[in-house]
């Protein structure tokens, strides 16, 4: 690995944005058909997933993470898909935190954390997202298309947190119509346990979720109900392209984020790239098209080759669909979110 010890800091796009976050999809697989990702209409039983053979092995994700820590990113993010469907994942994890210096977390729906939660904690898993989208359980099984329970998921988050998996976060994407009425119980179940909820704006990612601008909830107006309930206080960003909007309860007893990506874009500081589980790089969650590392971790063994097209692939980037929605829409293409994580 001696070539990667010359990359220095990692580069800069042509926005000047500095690849700072790897999200890694281990698999296009999902137990769930949420109809915001994967509508059971489009991802049916005869759906082509991905075959083993074009899936990147935990060898092979773990050499592109190596890659992009020696170019100064130091968080990971595994995704899916649903992760925790790919066999033995805390083994990953284990390669993974072997390489120092990362902070490793994983996204999950939590219907199979309870079983998991006790490995991925010894494999040395630092936190852990879970999507919980609504607390009623009809609701939760209508919104799933599976029929899970939600009661599954709160027993994984219940174990996730025992296991010190944490700070524990929460993802609730918010729908019009759908789930917006769900807003103030997720707040309170999030504030009662000291976890981190984060609401989502409905986006558009991806070409099957029917999206429409009008089932878009914005963010201003979440702020404005849960205040009202319990009063909150805008704080700073932690870091440089921090994605949520923070605000602190203020009786002291946590925080609560806003993602805001149709109402109030963040793309210029958006410092994430991201790596399919077949191996192609995204500069963007909207994107259509991926640059393959696949081809070249399987026919090159010079890091500094793959580290190169990594770097080129990024400084040509000038990625900022969220701030130009309005002119790019309708779109005929697009990667689905379950393809690259979200």
């Amino acid at each position: 690995m001696a070539e990667l010890t010359t990359l220095g800091r990692g580069p800069d796009d042509l926005l000047g944005r500095r690849v700072r976050d790897l999200r890694i999809s281990v698999t296009d697989r999902c137990n769930h058909r949420c109809r915001y990702c994967m509508p059971r209409e489009h991802f049916g039983p005869d759906y082509p997933f991905l075959p083993r053979s074009e899936i990147l092995s935990f060898e092979e994700i773990t050499r592109i993470a190596r890659i992009f820590a020696a170019l100064g990113v130091q968080k990971l993010r595994l995704t899916g898909g649903e992760p925790l469907l790919r066999k033995d994942i805390h083994k990953l994890l284990s390669l993974l935190k072997s390489i120092g210096g990362l902070e490793i977390a994983l996204t999950t729906n939590g219907t199979l954390l309870a079983e998991q939660a006790a490995q991925l904690a010894e494999a040395g898993l630092d936190r852990i997202t879970v999507s919980l989208d609504t607390l009623d359980d009809s609701a939760y099984r209508a919104m799933n298309g599976v029929e899970i329970p939600v009661a599954r998921v709160l027993e994984g988050i219940e174990a996730a947190a025992r296991l010190g998996l944490g700070p524990i976060k929460l993802n609730a994407v918010v729908r019009r119509g759908v789930n917006e009425n769900a807003v103030l119980d997720l707040a309170q179940y999030a504030k009662d346990r000291g976890y981190i909820i984060r609401f989502i704006e409905f986006m558009d990612v991806g070409a099957t979720n029917s999206w429409r601008l009008d089932e878009v909830v914005p963010a201003h107006e979440l702020v404005n109900r849960i205040s009202a309930r319990f009063p909150l206080q805008a704080q700073a960003p932690a870091y440089p392209g921090e994605v949520a909007r923070r605000y602190r309860y203020l009786d002291g007893s946590g925080e609560v984020g806003f993602i805001t990506s149709v109402t109030q874009p963040f793309c210029g500081d958006c410092s994430r790239a991201r790596l399919s589980a077949d191996g192609r790089l995204y500069t963007c969650l909207f994107a259509s098209e991926g640059t393959d590392l696949r081809g070249l971790l399987r026919s090159c063994d010079d890091d500094g080759e793959l580290a190169q097209r990594i770097v080129a692939t990024w400084q040509a980037r000038a990625d900022r669909y969220s701030e130009q929605r309005a002119v790019q829409l309708p779109r005929t293409s697009a990667v689905e979110m379950s393809y690259i994580g979200g």
